[in-house]
């Protein structure tokens, strides 16, 4: 739940603690109140998304390749296909939110390639920590801005794809860091990967405190 809450929070869009609760719940198969209909679905994706990306970093025999990025994206939206109908953005969108430069829409097929092939360069792997890797392939990403919806959920989740694949935990930003981060994706990929590096810390600080509280309850 806190995951879903403050990458989408980063995007705008605030669910409530209910809209949360009762997107998760497994035993709510139908939502009472249909006005929360949409609202659920959507965080159920969110929620499918990250299982997807849980699941397969843990299969270290299972390519990191441009299927995994239009299969995250699918699980957002379903209603764009398969591997094969998903397309990429056609247009420059005017995003209240993104205010860097996107890569123009006849450059995104190539650029996209260019962020894969760069992950799986032996020399990559060799001279970055999976932290700075995963970091710059998310800026990437970003500044690429493959799809018109969810192009920032996307690029997060397959950053913590790749962190996850290299042994560590997942970079939660957290919503307070919101201007900060679109900050960093107008400047340089290192100040991304120090906000990268501070989720990472402050995640597990959280759950340090957490498993404190438990063995004090204990």
């Amino acid at each position: 739940m806190s995951w879903i809450y403050h990458d989408s929070a980063i995007e705008g869009v605030v669910y409530t603690f209910q809209e949360l609760r009762t997107a998760v719940d497994p035993t709510a198969t139908v939502v009472a109140d249909s006005s929360m209909q949409p609202v659920c679905e959507e965080i159920r994706r969110h929620r499918e998304a990250l299982d997807y990306v849980r699941d397969y970093a843990v299969k270290k025999r299972l390519p990191i390749n441009l299927d995994v990025i239009k299969k995250i994206y699918l699980i957002l939206h379903p209603e764009e296909g398969d591997l094969k109908t998903v397309r990429y953005r056609k247009d420059i969108p005017q995003h209240r939110l993104y205010f860097h430069e996107y890569a123009a829409p006849d450059k995104i097929t190539y650029k996209v390639r260019q962020v894969v092939d760069w992950v799986n360069d032996p020399e990559t792997r060799r001279t970055r920590s999976p932290i700075r890797l995963a970091a710059r392939a998310h800026y990437d990403l970003l500044r690429i801005f493959p799809f018109a919806n969810d192009s920032g959920k996307v690029a997060r989740l397959f950053m913590n794809l790749l962190l996850l694949r290299g042994g560590y935990p997942p970079a939660i930003v957290h919503s307070t860091e919101r201007q900060r981060y679109y900050e960093a994706l107008k400047g340089s990929s290192a100040t991304m990967t120090q906000i990268v590096q501070e989720s990472i810390d402050n995640n597990l600080a959280s759950i340090e405190k957490m498993l404190d509280t438990y063995d004090q309850k204990g």
